[in-house]
């Protein structure tokens, strides 16, 4: 699996960790202070990347979690059917089905941005 593992103090808003078992971006983190026997928590909240699920995560700073290693890549819409997509990567050239998001509106030869993770791709903006 690509990923890494971090303490959890090294966490910052905008970047992945794992949060049951699926990547999540982190959009707040914050942590509180140490008990009379106890260390510094971190509470962390984020959304799946895949999933768009809220998650939470509560651990001591110094805990290690796994942090998801995802690769941003370029492709090239090749064809349009329905809701799916034909993309060609940019590197690679192999070519793939991706379901088109509600927002966006492919054209052949049109170049996007999309995220990768164990097979798992989603269009980023």
């Amino acid at each position: 699996m690509p990923r890494e593992q971090k303490q959890v103090r090294e966490l910052q808003e905008g970047s992945y960790v794992m949060m049951d078992d699926a990547p999540c971006k982190i959009n707040h983190y914050s942590t509180a202070k140490p008990g009379k026997h106890g260390s510094a928590k971190a509470r962390v909240e984020g959304k799946g990347v895949f999933d768009d699920r809220k998650r939470s995560l509560s651990q001591p700073v110094d805990a290690k979690v796994w942090v998801p290693i995802i690769e941003r890549k370029g492709g090239q819409v090749v064809s349009v059917s329905g809701n799916d997509a034909q993309i060609m990567d940019l590197d690679t050239y192999e070519t793939f089905t991706m379901r088109v998001p509600e927002d966006e509106d492919f054209q052949p030869d049109q170049n996007i941005e999309y995220l990768e993770y164990e097979g798992q791709r989603k269009v980023v903006g």
